[in-house]
């Protein structure tokens, strides 16, 4: 199974967090103090039956990526989302 980590700033330096499944809400945090801290916390929610995750900063897709990924590199998938982001923010795609 491929979840979807959907991450959203909620103040200055406070950052929210959902994971789902085919758009149904499996579980969530709020208060987190970065997207990294996200992704590290939406991980350790996992079950045995995920295999990747596509993570969705401000629902933009910055990609899908594999679990043993998600473990290892999580301050690169953060920085990755956070400048997709930005970028088609740039060109007012969102």
């Amino acid at each position: 199974m491929i979840v979807r980590f959907h991450i959203d700033p909620i103040e200055q330096s406070l950052f929210e967090y959902s994971v789902s499944h085919e758009g149904e809400r499996l579980y969530a945090d709020v208060g987190l103090a970065s997207v990294e801290d996200c992704v590290v916390a939406a991980v350790e929610g996992l079950d045995g039956g995920v295999v990747g995750a596509e993570i969705a900063y401000k629902s933009v897709i910055s990609g899908t990526y594999p679990l043993a990924s998600l473990a290892l590199m999580t301050a690169q998938i953060a920085d990755h989302a956070l400048q997709t982001t930005a970028a088609i923010e740039e060109v007012g795609g969102v």
